[in-house]
């Protein structure tokens, strides 16, 4: 914990208790913010018992890497919650004119959670209660600090104008996953309300690869949001009778070597999978992809995504803010192709995505995804060609690919643009597209070293057989990278067939 503070008594030195109230404004300090937490704030145990707040290791990991912005993907009853409300709980009655809101999936959810906060505020010292933090209003929604202008609120998610007219402080987004209605409208609302210096939570368990949550979950590196992700292990109290080293399983063996767990934690682990079955892996979280379980007909083989997932390698590096992540520089001497799904760009437009991929082998090597306007899409692509040996340039020229194409020549004087049937570029028609795409599902299974890129495995994750019969991704979900993959190896097919020498 001395990353945090520096354990120099300063709980003694704060008192917290016997403040006097006019001081009770000058307590606010990020580094002695636990100090202040456990000497102030009280909590309902386990056992129903009302004791101070001591932080567990989840919550003191959460504190420790904590950003200004923070989506948190957790296994069940980690204490997230109570430890976010506990910091909003302080940030409200230690900083003047603090307005917190939290908002979860329904009203009884959130007045949950806030029966938390009225703990809190109900086990203050009397002197505090009394003084500056006397109420004007508490109720299960709000409570108002008139003498400080501060104030919690409450709302559910159900409600579409939860936000609307407040300058928010402090949000606090309670399960997101399981939000009503379009939660991404409403969370932009929330966002909306919120000053530059505004501190925010999303946290969730997992509920499927679709939605809100597993969208601001995907984007997280481009956002700059801090991810946080807690196993259920992170819990001390996920214990059971302990199994015998005979009866380990060599999936169990794997997950104790791994993760340095015990026949304890894995004998809670047996018990939870022998009630959840299926569901084990979105309620008691293992891996931060395997958890969002697909809904409906996956049109990749899902355990073959998954076992790839805990095998894929970090990017030697990144540039353009992580839209661009490389596995693979260049070899001299080897060919490479670079394949591109283009999208109209700008914004509020959809991603373009570009896989540069080894010839011989298929290995895909780096990978752009970004929202790009024609231009800035074609400069980028010749850019990322050029730096692959002078690969050739494979542009889907369905819809905006016509602009990028046209761009590549007249703007990028980039001369290796791969023709079909004489024209530049590849059509990916109704008769190609199963065909492209069962390549690529044929690849992660047979092959699958070839593929590097998490992002890529997350949209084949969401990429679904839909009602209409045909396959695509889930509403809310992308699937840029996934076509630009499949763009890449089926042009690489084509290219093998004609004889391409390597």
């Amino acid at each position: 914990m001395k990353t945090i503070w520096e354990g120099d008594d300063r709980a003694e030195a704060v008192h917290v208790g016997e403040v006097l109230s006019d001081e009770l404004p000058l307590l606010y300090d990020e580094p002695t913010l636990i100090v202040t937490a456990s000497a102030l704030l009280r909590i309902r145990n386990r056992k129903g018992k009302i004791v101070r707040l001591e932080l567990n290791p989840a919550q003191l990991e959460y504190e420790r890497r904590r950003g200004r912005e923070n989506i948190v993907l957790k296994s069940r009853q980690m204490g997230i919650s109570t430890w976010v409300a506990a910091r909003f709980f302080l940030k409200t009655i230690l900083q003047p004119g603090t307005l917190t809101l939290q908002v979860a999936h329904t009203q009884e959810a959130a007045e949950g959670i806030f029966r938390i906060v009225h703990r809190f505020l109900e086990n203050l010292p009397e002197k505090l209660r009394v003084g500056p933090l006397r109420t004007s209003h508490a109720s299960a929604r709000q409570i108002v600090f008139p003498q400080i202008d501060s104030e919690y609120r409450v709302e559910s998610a159900g409600d579409v104008n939860a936000g609307r007219g407040l300058t928010i402080q402090n949000l606090h987004c309670s399960e997101v996953a399981r939000w009503p209605g379009d939660a991404a409208e409403i969370l932009q609302g929330l966002r909306a309300a919120m000053p530059p210096s505004g501190e925010l939570v999303l946290e969730s368990t997992p509920n499927g690869a679709e939605g809100c949550f597993w969208e601001e979950w995907n984007k997280a590196g481009e956002t700059g949001m801090v991810q946080h992700f807690f196993p259920w292990w992170w819990e001390p109290a996920y214990r059971a009778k302990a199994v015998s080293a005979k009866s380990l399983t060599e999936e169990e063996r794997e997950l104790m070597e791994r993760h340095g767990l015990d026949r304890e934690q894995i004998g809670f682990r047996r018990k939870v999978h022998a009630g959840l079955r299926g569901l084990a892996k979105q309620e008691y979280p293992e891996d931060a992809m395997e958890c969002f379980l697909t809904s409906g007909e996956c049109f990749f083989d899902v355990s073959a995504i998954d076992d790839r997932v805990k095998e894929v390698p970090e990017p030697i590096a990144t540039r353009m803010g992580g839209k661009l992540q490389i596995w693979f520089p260049p070899v001299r001497g080897k060919q490479y192709l670079v394949a591109v799904d283009t999208a109209g760009g700008g914004s509020e437009g959809d991603y373009s995505a570009a896989q540069a991929i080894e010839l011989k082998h298929g290995l895909q090597c780096a990978e752009l995804q970004a929202k790009l306007p024609p231009l800035e899409l074609a400069q980028e692509v010749a850019k990322l060609a050029r730096e692959y040996n002078d690969a050739v340039l494979v542009v889907e020229r369905n819809n905006h690919g016509a602009g990028v194409l046209a761009y590549l020549h007249s703007v990028c004087r980039y001369e290796r643009i791969f023709q079909q049937k004489g024209q530049d570029g590849w059509l990916t028609s109704p008769m190609e597209r199963p065909t492209m795409l069962n390549l690529l599902a044929a690849a992660l299974v047979e092959t699958p070293e070839i593929v590097s890129s998490r992002r890529l495995l997350q949209e084949c994750r969401s990429f679904v057989r839909l009602p209409n019969g045909k396959a695509g991704a889930k509403s809310g979900a992308h699937d840029d990278c996934v076509m630009a993959m499949a763009v890449g190896l089926a042009t690489r097919e084509r290219m093998v067939g004609a004889g391409q020498r390597f």
